[in-house]
């Protein structure tokens, strides 16, 4: 696995929200802030940098070749 920073809207948007989905079922928050919403919450702890966005390492696939030598 690789851990990166968002590097692009999609990227943190799509974060923001998974974590605000862990929030809303019961995980704890990782800092205090002075909201109550799920959202804003998941925002904050990216901007103090702490979700880290990890990205899985890409399968490489065997290949065969098909061609008579």
């Amino acid at each position: 696995m690789i851990e990166t920073v968002f590097h692009n809207k999609y990227s943190l948007v799509k974060g923001a929200a998974r974590r605000a989905r862990q929030l809303q079922n019961g995980a704890a928050p990782m800092m205090v802030t002075k909201s109550m919403k799920a959202c804003r919450v998941a925002q904050d702890e990216i901007r103090q940098g702490h979700v880290k966005y990890v990205l899985p390492l890409p399968k490489v696939e065997p290949t065969v070749d098909l061609l008579p030598s």
